[in-house]
């Protein structure tokens, strides 16, 4: 059974996110179809969340949007105190790259890069100094225990580790989210329990998390599942322990 996250005073949290009556529709007229309707909630500071759903449930569309990937139609998301819903293209490039890290199932990792100048490559577009890229990289690596492999490329690294390299990437820039999509879709059983034990210890120090997964015992880790269906949240904060019997009865 994972680990419980340690959750902050209210006095220690500020709200990370916050979605405000969010809709996405797709299409006009007849073809319209509607992927989110009306979605509100927020996330606190050192919360550990997952989002799951079916295929098609609208979580995908949710993600994207969480991460300033795409923009809803309506309402408003206010992501670390500032309204990022109808930011222009290149505004919310740099959104991302300061304030969301993201680990992807297929880890997206340069393959003629090294893990460190993996790991190094969105400071240089944070403008970071050299000399702090580079110390800054080592200490990550050697955070999710990459520290032996800083000179190896991915493909002298298994899949747990390139992950690891990813995760070290993705918080790089010291960001106020880590945004996660499937991050262990493509591991083993082994692999996914020590890539989750990471997760929780960052989560542990502080990190905030949001999780989207298919996976029930991989949203087991978190502290909180948000149930979406049909572009709506059926429930904004099951428990672990909730999660088997709503499952059942869908």
């Amino acid at each position: 059974m994972p680990t419980p996250a340690i959750n902050l005073s209210p006095t220690q949290q500020k709200t990370v996110i916050r979605l405000e009556s969010i809709t996405k529709t797709y299409g006009t007229g007849e073809l319209q179809v509607a992927a989110l309707r009306d979605i509100s909630f927020q996330v606190q500071e050192g919360e550990y969340c997952s989002i799951m759903g079916a295929s098609g449930s609208g979580k995908t569309t949710l993600m994207n949007i969480i991460g300033c990937l795409d923009r809803p139609s309506s309402g408003h998301y206010y992501l670390d105190d500032g309204d990022v819903a109808g930011l222009k293209d290149a505004e919310l490039a740099k959104v991302r790259n300061l304030k969301i890290g993201f680990v992807f199932q297929q880890y997206h990792l340069l393959p003629q890069l090294t893990a460190l100048e993996n790991v190094i490559l969105p400071m240089i577009y944070a403008g970071v100094p050299k000399l702090e890229r580079r110390e800054r990289g080592i200490e990550l690596l050697n955070r999710v225990g990459m520290d032996q492999r800083l000179y190896n490329r991915p493909n002298q690294l298994s899949g747990g580790q390139q992950q690891r390299v990813a995760i070290a990437r993705a918080l790089v820039n010291r960001p106020v989210l880590l945004l996660a999509d499937e991050p262990t879709g493509a591991l083993d059983s082994k692999t996914t329990d020590e890539v989750m034990d990471l997760f929780n210890q960052l989560n542990l120090s502080g990190i905030t998390i949001i999780m989207v997964t298919h996976n029930p015992d991989v949203a087991k880790f978190s502290q909180r599942i948000l149930w979406v269906r049909d572009g709506l949240i059926l429930n904004p904060s099951l428990n672990p322990q909730q999660l088997d019997q709503v499952i059942h009865q869908t």
